[in-house]
């Protein structure tokens, strides 16, 4: 598949989250052009089986492909888990940056030696979770937290409302009464909660997620293929496969003002 330098990034995510991992793209890259996809009518992945998330990233794929993307990002931890293996495959000749809970960081910054992850059930269910858990946190404690019901209201774009902050300060609790000098946030919405977190945990305590991390090993892997863009970026273009006008409405509060609003009907 021929790609040019100014063709443009692809960005998959479940829902709204994967803005986060955008907003660091385009803070790291501002020349890239960017696409977006938001998978609104099938949230949350973190209850859907796994051939469930796979099937869907790959027509969403497909769709980036057809677009003329030169690369990939799965800016979702859940969909990493499930189809990144299966997409790499696919696409061999694609490049393809993932998420993964930044459980390395976590364990190298704490100084308590306990470490909270907040994230969604399928992650920390899942093997690689697991597997990453045995490699990187093998001498330190790590609390997980799943975080059920807490995408679907970040999802309404209200970060302030009294049943979001109920929600989350009963998953967080939990984790301050451990000795957590470290959290996690394992899951691409969940950046967007920081504000809120900052009122309810000790300053002393770290927040660690993986987007500008995600940013930078894009950049490199563009580096390695010459595919780094050199022009000037078209406006960032965007597609939901849920609700068009909630989509527009949560755009300006999580991003910035786009006119670039398409239904995925795929």
């Amino acid at each position: 598949m021929a790609r040019d330098n100014d063709a443009p990034i692809g960005v998959f995510d479940s829902g709204v989250g994967g803005l986060s991992v955008l907003s660091e793209i385009n803070q790291l890259l501002p020349r890239e052009s960017l696409l977006y996809v938001a998978d609104c009518g099938h949230i949350p992945y973190g209850e859907k089986s796994p051939e469930f998330i796979r099937e869907r990233c790959v027509i969403v794929a497909e769709f980036f492909r057809a677009q003329g993307a030169k690369a990939l990002v799965l800016a979702c931890n859940t969909a990493t888990v499930a189809a990144a293996a299966d997409l790499r495959e696919r696409y061999p000749d694609w490049p393809i940056v993932c998420m993964e809970p930044a459980v390395k960081p976590a364990a190298a910054a704490t100084r308590s030696g306990v470490v909270g992850v907040l994230a969604t059930t399928g992650t920390l269910q899942s093997a690689k979770f697991a597997a990453l858990l045995d490699r990187f946190a093998a001498d330190v404690q790590v609390v997980t937290q799943p975080c059920p019901g807490l995408v679907e209201l970040i999802e309404t774009g209200d970060l302030a409302s009294p049943a979001l902050r109920q929600l989350l300060k009963g998953y967080v609790d939990p984790l301050l009464e451990a000795g957590c000098d470290t959290i996690v946030l394992g899951c691409t919405h969940y950046p967007f909660l920081k504000p809120l977190l900052r009122e309810m945990i000790p300053a002393s305590i770290s927040l660690i997620d993986t987007g500008a991390a995600v940013a930078r090993q894009l950049q490199r892997l563009l580096s390695q293929q010459d595919l780094l863009a050199s022009g000037h970026p078209l406006t960032a273009q965007f597609w939901t496969s849920g609700d068009l006008e909630n989509f527009r409405n949560i755009l300006p509060v999580l991003w910035k003002y786009s006119d670039s609003v398409r239904s995925f009907g795929l």
